[in-house]
């Protein structure tokens, strides 16, 4: 529902038709704000302008900028879509690190208004840390996914010498039937086979959808959010407890033996860490106080999910 108390912004868009970016779009028109969305293809999204650009060979219009006061940077290749093959990682990267920098010098030449960039980022950051409490001042991992964090926030960060006010978002496992990891899980419990993963007691930093939208929502509405924040739910759960929930929720039991982290390996490879990593990521106080979550707890998350 639009809310007619909120300043209204000017929000340019990377990765608007991604899991995040389509439902974050519309929240964003619900509030009264103007959208727009730099795309590869040209596309038609009803109240939205879309502008061109093509990253690999640092093609952008021009116009892309014009009026905008706000830069939502969700953009990046699908990181478990494909092996991670050299020539992927070196994608991965690029697709998150050139893009937001094609974006900057493009400010550096042209008259604009942009005074906020808010980002993605990943509770990969951390990678595989145990029983570990980890905060946004915890230092960062040296696996492909750690790195592949940093370098993205580095970019990023570059905007601050640009006089922009930066907040990054590094997003946990986020549930949805649209997309991630519940339409892989949820079939095998349904069937009858689901099961935890590896020991089952590594820890899962995960959010709803819609607290992921919210938590964006409250990055363009408040000004004064600054920094870096964990984009996680409250509540800390391991990989059995979530699979746990999902059996109570489908009313369906859970009694398959655990999937052995070794065969994961062997399937998966490096992209296992998705799902052996134990991330014992909580979002700060200063987050929780400022954000009401729709769905704090993974019950309420997955009963919204499958009523």
């Amino acid at each position: 529902m639009q809310n007619n108390t909120l300043e209204k912004h000017h929000i340019l868009l990377t990765g608007g038709n991604g899991l995040v970016g389509k439902p974050l779009t519309q929240a964003l028109l619900e509030q009264g704000h103007r959208v727009s969305h730099l795309s590869r293809t040209p596309s038609v999204i009803p109240g939205v302008t879309v502008f061109g650009w093509n990253v690999p060979d640092q093609q952008i219009d021009a116009h892309c900028l014009d009026g905008v006061d706000t830069i939502i940077h969700l953009a990046g290749a699908d990181i478990a879509a494909e092996s991670w093959t050299p020539a992927r990682k070196q994608e991965i990267s690029r697709s998150r690190t050139e893009s937001i920098r094609l974006l900057y010098r493009l400010m550096g030449e042209r008259p604009h208004v942009v005074s906020s960039v808010i980002s993605a980022s990943g509770i990969a950051f951390y990678g595989d840390r145990s029983d570990e409490i980890l905060t946004e001042q915890s230092d960062p991992t040296s696996d492909f996914l750690g790195s592949i964090c940093r370098e993205w926030e580095a970019a990023v960060g570059e905007g601050k010498d640009l006089g922009l006010r930066i907040v990054t978002f590094r997003t946990g496992v986020v549930l949805t039937e649209a997309g991630g990891a519940l339409p892989s899980l949820a079939p095998m419990v349904q069937s009858g086979f689901g099961a935890a993963v590896g020991s089952g007691r590594q820890w899962v930093p995960w959010i709803h959808l819609q607290d992921v939208v919210g938590l964006y929502c409250l990055g363009v509405e408040d000004g004064s959010l600054n920094g870096v924040f964990n984009q996680t739910a409250p509540e800390l759960i391991t990989n059995l407890q979530l699979m746990k929930a999902l059996a109570r929720q489908l009313h369906k039991p859970l009694w398959m033996p655990a999937i052995h982290a070794f065969m994961l390996k062997l399937k998966m490879g490096e992209r296992s860490a998705f799902v052996l990593n134990s991330t014992r990521a909580v979002p700060q106080q200063q987050l929780q106080q400022r954000y009401r979550y729709e769905y704090p707890t993974i019950d309420e998350a997955l009963a919204e999910i499958y009523p």
